[in-house]
């Protein structure tokens, strides 16, 4: 499959300045006169096209694939955390850029180009021209002291903190989630723009995903926020049009996933600590290094990871477990994209109304500390549950507040990918376009197809 198909008398032309906005959550069927009519205006009826995520469809994997044009079995980003089998650990949400080299980087280090990164994750390191990404200061027990923002250039977000206040983290993730997060990065995005005019810009446009989660794609809360997302990229093209390039500027409207909604959490811990193979220590954290199975949760996918012998066991316990679709391990994860050795043993897909919690425990006082706290990086798992307030402390313990959920790819959560703007090229878009395709179709744009050392892999349709 190739990006771009274009009739035989239409040339391809390249884009002066291309600016990516990243709406997590946007579907296709979602832009219509009704709830968004500044984005359909933007895209039209004929350049937007269903966008197919990599499995697992969760955040990290789904960024890093959309920016390298890599897919997971090749980059490695199998989840939004790292289990460490040397150490016996799982991390989530660690931000710094490592070996990932993304668009924006290969761009800004071969071509010489002027690029930007807007709340991407992993972004601490990268050697884009302008990067804005949370990293509050934090004591030894992931206490926030003072709110911040790693930036490049050094220095940027005093400048934006001067004239806007702090980035609301508040409103970024947790129980106070809103709209408001969104319009500070578009902000920010416009600040970019004005000092430092990049050729390329990606800006991470996060609210749609709060909503998607704690009420569901299907719901009145959803369709509102809609309206919230259409109004404020509206109000931030407006703006793009009054700036000098606007005549050679194009504009990729894209999306990592759509939403599934859910009423079932499925506890593959449980399973395993009943098995015998998860232990606990006094505090009633997960003992890793003591356990032989252990599951590391991301939406509706769960990588299990197993000690040598153990496997049998570990499997025959899930076995037992309601609202999973399927269990991949050797082929079956290979022929789903994600047989790398970061990957678990076993890797579940949850039901389409499903999703995994990290739980392990089933009465409440065996929960640890941090179950009811805001506490991200601690947690070996994704918790959904943060965007709710709790009866004994920030944070619910109640899984059955949560009714949207993504990761499994199917055709009813796919995200979007359009393109609009003077420069946008008339071209049709492969339908559905795989998100392998998204650097190759940007690059293309750019005119950077001889320019760049980025390694592409081949796009390739997927199915269920």
């Amino acid at each position: 499959m190739t990006a771009f198909t274009a009739p035989e008398t239409a040339r391809i032309e390249t884009a002066d300045r291309v600016i990516v906005l990243d709406v997590v959550g946007l579907q296709r069927d979602h832009l219509d006169t009704d709830r968004t009519p500044r984005l359909r205006s933007l895209v039209g009826d004929e350049r937007v096209t269903d966008l197919r995520p990599p499995f697992p469809a969760v955040t990290v994997p789904v960024q890093t694939t959309l920016a390298s044009g890599r897919e997971p079995s090749e980059h490695g980003d199998v989840s939004s955390g790292e289990y460490d089998r040397e150490q016996d650990s799982a991390a989530f949400w660690e931000r710094d850029r490592g070996n990932r080299t993304r668009l924006w980087e290969a761009a800004s280090e071969d071509a010489g180009l002027t690029t930007g990164a807007l709340f991407f994750q992993h972004l601490i390191g990268t050697s884009a021209d302008v990067a804005v990404t949370p990293s509050p200061i934090e004591d030894e027990h992931n206490e926030i002291l003072e709110m911040n923002c790693w930036t490049n250039p050094d220095g940027f977000y005093d400048d934006l903190r001067k004239t806007h206040g702090h980035f609301p983290l508040h409103s970024y993730w947790g129980p106070g989630a809103s709209a408001e997060s969104s319009e500070w990065i578009l902000t920010a995005a416009r600040e970019t723009v004005e000092r430092f005019d990049p050729d390329l810009l990606w800006v991470y446009v996060p609210h749609l995903d709060y909503v998607g989660q704690s009420d569901g794609p299907s719901s009145d809360a959803f369709d509102a926020e809609l309206e919230a997302v259409d109004d404020l990229l509206g109000d931030f093209l407006s703006f793009l049009s009054t700036t000098d390039r606007w005549d050679g500027t194009a504009v990729a409207l894209l999306s990592e996933y759509g939403f599934h909604d859910v009423d079932r959490p499925v506890f593959p811990n449980r399973a395993l600590r009943e098995a015998g193979l998860l232990e606990t220590d006094a505090d009633g954290d997960v003992d890793l290094p003591r356990s032989d199975a252990f599951a590391m949760v991301d939406h509706q996918i769960a990588h299990v990871y197993a000690d040598e012998g153990a496997l049998a066991e570990a499997r025959a316990a899930i076995d037992g477990l309601g609202g999973i679709d399927a269990v991949l391990e050797g082929a079956d994860a290979a022929a789903r994209g994600v047989d790398h050795p970061n990957a678990g043993d076993l890797v579940l897909v949850a039901d389409r109304n499903a999703w995994f919690q990290y739980y392990w425990w089933s009465d409440r006082a065996d929960a640890p500390p941090y179950a009811t706290a805001m506490d991200i990086h601690a947690k070996p798992g994704f918790d959904p549950c943060e965007l709710f307030f709790g009866d004994d402390g920030l944070v619910s313990l109640d899984p059955t507040n949560v009714s949207g959920s993504h990761g499994r790819v199917d055709e009813s959560a796919d995200g979007c990918f359009g393109l609009g703007g003077p420069a946008a090229p008339d071209v049709e878009l492969a339908k559905p376009l795989d998100a392998t395709a998204v650097t190759p179709a940007l690059v293309t744009l750019l005119g950077l197809e001889d320019d760049l050392s980025l390694p592409l892999s081949a796009a390739a349709e997927r199915s269920e």
